[in-house]
């Protein structure tokens, strides 16, 4: 289980959602905001600390150069993920230019939360050291080959690419090892659905807990 740091200073229980590629974050973090709970979702934020005009966007053009400034100016983000995820350096400048941004942003957002619950969600929650910040890690799971082809399906990227990516992720099983909780994610919308709900109980009830303690 993670060692919550704002266990002190947040009073409400803080879950932790991540998985792999392809796992379907998104799909079960949108189910769980249909049931009134906030959603912190760390690509959102990252997506925002390269948008248009950003001070961190204009450091990415400088260091990787303009011909993945768009005719808006805005930033080629394929162009930039192809880079990245074929140059371990180029990868890891990135991070350290975007995380620290993000985890000011994740902060500022918990505070401001007000859902009896709240989820953070990330892609690298765990490699990333965000599970930190979670009382509980809600792994979102499903076979490899599924990964690949799902991704490889809704982004229009390579299997080689996909393989790529999962290869620069931590590993499955020791994702799964970390977990407090599972959803299996292999099956339909519905499937997906049935877990969200009976874990949303749940939740709800170790949220009292918490709060009662205080």
């Amino acid at each position: 289980m993670p060692n919550n740091l704002l266990n002190n200073k947040h009073k409400q229980l803080i879950i932790g959602l991540t998985g792999g590629i392809g796992s379907g974050k998104t799909a079960a973090s949108d189910l769980f905001a249909n049931l009134g709970i906030d959603v912190i979702d760390t690509d959102v934020l990252a997506r925002k600390a390269l948008e248009l005009n950003s001070p961190l966007l204009s450091k990415v053009f400088n260091h990787f150069g303009q011909q993945l400034k768009l005719a808006d100016g805005s930033l080629d983000r394929a162009a930039l993920r192809s880079i990245i995820f074929n140059d371990s350096t180029a990868k890891v400048w990135l991070e350290n230019l975007i995380h620290p941004w993000v985890k000011q942003a994740v902060l500022s957002a918990l505070t401001k939360a007000t859902s009896v619950y709240v989820l953070l969600a990330s892609p690298l929650l765990i490699e990333s050291g965000q599970v930190e910040l979670a009382d509980r890690l809600l792994i979102v799971d499903l076979p490899e080959e599924m990964q690949i082809s799902r991704t490889a399906s809704r982004d229009n990227n390579s299997p080689d690419l996909v393989k790529k990516i999962i290869a620069q992720q931590i590993s499955r099983p020791e994702r799964l090892a970390l977990a407090d909780d599972l959803i299996d994610n292999s099956g339909d919308l519905n499937h997906l659905e049935k877990q969200v709900n009976s874990l949303h109980t749940k939740y709800l009830e170790l949220a009292k807990l918490k709060t009662n303690q205080e």
